[in-house]
């Protein structure tokens, strides 16, 4: 099975936004963005990756990759 890759570290920077500022826009904590910046979730909501897509004026698509094993 194949594996999803989130890409928020990247399209943080292009966007030069810091994780406090994108946390405090969506409204989670700082440590629940870092988990989902640094790869170490394996579940996100919907209203979550909405949040984030609209405060870094992206779609989905920017933030996940599909990789096959």
């Amino acid at each position: 099975m194949g594996k999803i890759i989130l890409h928020l570290d990247r399209v943080m920077v292009e966007r030069k936004m810091s994780l406090n500022e994108l946390a405090e826009i969506v409204g989670i904590s700082n440590v629940n963005l870092s988990k989902i910046k640094n790869n170490k979730v394996t579940a996100l909501r919907f209203s979550t990756l909405a949040g984030i897509c609209e405060a870094l004026g992206c779609s989905p698509g920017d933030i996940l990759e599909y990789q096959k094993d």
